[in-house]
């Protein structure tokens, strides 16, 4: 090749390098530091090249991109580079020779510089054979300053050859391929890898934890980051000891309301909060809708604790307090922490109004004129004994009852209201799409909200009935729903409360997250009108910092379609075909014992909202 004919460009041709020339290496004005701060939602410069090097099956792209999922997850910005991805583009005039492998790895590497200089975590699942061609790449990377961690995915060659999802080993053995590695081709293990990771003996999951302690240690990742559920329950070797200083201290009477917010805190549903929020805390969340601290955590509602100002006066300056409720000791906060309840700021940045009949600012503005926040210390699971408790699963168990069921996508559905045939509508697309997106094993969380509500809703225990008989009647499919109850209070916030709803949801394993209209809204006590716009919500979760982990489902209108005799998604070009039954006429019908158009509830469970009207009647 004529370099004077070739502008100066390096060409590549299979066992031949042609060099470029006349070339300065220019340095960048901004800094890796600075690039840092705008990179990914934690700021800090992460950049790192984590080389995934194996056999072909051994599970390299497998863990690579369920690694890029976990990290993106949590606001740590990745991109993963994989072996077949790339020879459909950038290598694709390579072929398996050893020169070739051996500038497939060096371009590889240049690239995964570049990620890693511009501050991502780059992730390569490559097989990679050579111990010379990996030396190679790592100093290609240091050499640069840049973190290379070299992880051996080491699977045994009769376990690669099991899974042979793409044929290849059947067809190196039939001599279809030849140079195959692990057949014809020698693989020379890594002699000194930061991390062994045997893909035949653990799950993906344990590999994904293995990576991320690694890259902990070495301050890639945030110490804060982790998946585990932050319970507040006092473990069971130190609960006598704990309860015997309980009894010692002065105390707090906390009502219903708080020990709602005790529970939704000690299970871990507001991870990673210790307890109730400190002025710190309370001023981020009022103001950034986020926890600050250790990143940017989504944390769009306060969960705080008022107190009187006599209260605040007798325990001032206490290292510790007990909560107590109704004459049991539940909680010791530790280090209180005392600041000024500013009622009607609160309410006006946390509902967007500060009207007195809404039903929770009325609790607010009742509630003490002080907060306390402090570290939580809870003596004993939460129960209520009202026939419920079995429903009751923290974070911890739900996501148990997923590995069980071997779930590999989790859809919530949060709900205060019985479930019609829209709903379910709704629920069964879902599963529908999810299936053709290729899982499969989607598991629905539906999650009625089980915390106080306004006195005109549908209460608890008639709402559990219905979702009950909801599945009895075969409307959502048992063996894929799991039915719990969710221990929040509702605020109705709107906009600002479904991403409390969504988050606390995420904690619990969610993947997906079906968002409805006018999410935790409600009529305005004077106008009565919607307080908040009902398509915001859904908008907002789209939108909103820190739930990158979970995937928004749309809501979809759905309404009685009169030609079907059943709940459809509503199409404005078929508009006569379609009546909206509104939860006034549902609720009118339901207190007359009439019954609603065929197809719009299961017949079991409309008897039970029936039921339900007709025993409020009785009560009057």
């Amino acid at each position: 090749v004529d370099i004077a004919h070739s502008n100066g460009k390096a060409f590549y041709i299979s066992g031949l390098y042609i060099l470029s020339t006349n070339v300065v290496f220019q340095a960048h004005h901004v800094t890796r530091s600075k690039r840092g701060q705008v990179v990914g939602t934690r700021g800090g410069f992460r950049g790192c090249t984590i080389w995934l090097t194996g056999l072909s099956g051994a599970g390299k792209t497998t863990i690579a991109f369920a690694l890029e999922e976990y990290l993106v997850s949590h606001g740590i910005p990745c991109y993963s580079l994989d072996g077949d991805n790339i020879r459909h583009g950038l290598n694709k005039n390579l072929g398996f020779t050893a020169t070739d492998r051996e500038e497939n790895i060096r371009r590889i590497a240049e690239v995964a510089k570049l990620f890693a200089d511009a501050g991502l975590v780059c992730i390569t699942s490559f097989i990679s054979p050579y111990t010379k061609d990996r030396d190679d790449a790592r100093k290609i990377l240091e050499s640069a300053g840049l973190p290379f961690f070299e992880v051996f995915i080491n699977a045994p060659l009769e376990v690669c050859e099991s899974r042979d999802v793409k044929g290849l080993y059947k067809k190196a053995r039939a001599g279809e391929i030849k140079g195959f590695t692990g057949i014809d081709a020698d693989y020379e293990q890594p002699e000194a890898p930061e991390l062994v990771l045997k893909t035949g003996e653990v799950t993906v999951n344990e590999c994904i934890r293995q990576v991320v302690d690694l890259l902990r240690e070495q301050s890639i990742v945030p110490s804060g980051i982790t998946e585990e559920v932050n319970e507040l329950f006092v473990p069971e070797n130190k609960l006598k000891l704990v309860q015997v200083d309980a009894i010692t201290l002065p105390t707090i009477s906390i009502t219903k309301l708080d020990l709602q917010w005790v529970q939704v805190l000690a299970e871990g549903w507001a991870t990673p909060l210790k307890g109730f929020m400190r002025e710190r805390e309370f001023l981020q969340v009022q103001h950034f809708g986020n926890l600050l601290d250790d990143g940017t955590i989504n944390q769009s509602i306060p969960i705080v604790l008022p107190v009187t100002t006599e209260t605040k006066q007798r325990l001032d300056g206490c290292a510790a307090v007990a909560l107590e409720f109704q004459g049991t000791l539940v909680a010791i906060l530790s280090q209180p922490e005392f600041y000024e309840h500013r009622k009607e700021e609160r309410c006006a940045r946390q509902w967007g109004t500060t009207c007195p009949q809404h039903p929770y600012i009325k609790m607010v503005m009742e509630g003490g004129d002080w907060l306390v926040g402090g570290d939580l210390e809870v003596l004993d699971r939460i129960r209520w004994n009202d026939g419920l408790d079995q429903y009751r699963f923290t974070p911890r168990e739900l996501k148990q009852k997923f590995k069980e069921m071997k779930a590999d996508a989790i859809f919530a559905f949060q709900l205060r209201n019985p479930v019609h045939n829209g709903h379910a509508l709704l629920m069964q697309d879902t599963k529908r799409r999810l299936l053709e997106r290729g899982y499969k094993r989607p598991v629905l969380l539906l999650h009625p909200l089980g915390g106080w509500t306004k006195d005109d809703d549908v209460p608890l225990d008639w709402r559990m009935k219905q979702h009950a008989a909801v599945l009895e009647e075969g409307v959502l499919d048992p063996t894929s729903t799991i039915v719990a109850i969710f221990p929040s209070p509702m605020m109705y916030a709107g906009p600002t409360e479904v991403q409390w709803h969504c988050r606390a949801r995420m904690i619990a394993g969610a993947n997906f997250y079906i968002v409805g209209r006018d999410p935790a809204g409600m009529p305005h006590p004077e106008t009565k009108q919607d307080i908040y716009e009902p398509t915001h919500g859904g908008k907002v979760l789209t939108m909103a910092p820190g739930l990158t982990s979970v995937e928004i489902i749309p809501f979809r209108v759905a309404a009685y379609n009169k030609t079907k005799r059943a709940m459809d998604f509503y199409d404005k070009d078929r508009h006569a075909e379609f009546e909206f039954i509104s939860g006034t006429r549902m609720r009118k019908l339901a207190r007359c014992g009439e019954n609603p158009p065929d197809g719009f509830m299961a017949p079991k469970a409309w008897k039970v909202l029936t039921e339900y009207y007709s025993s409020i009647q009785k009560d009057q």
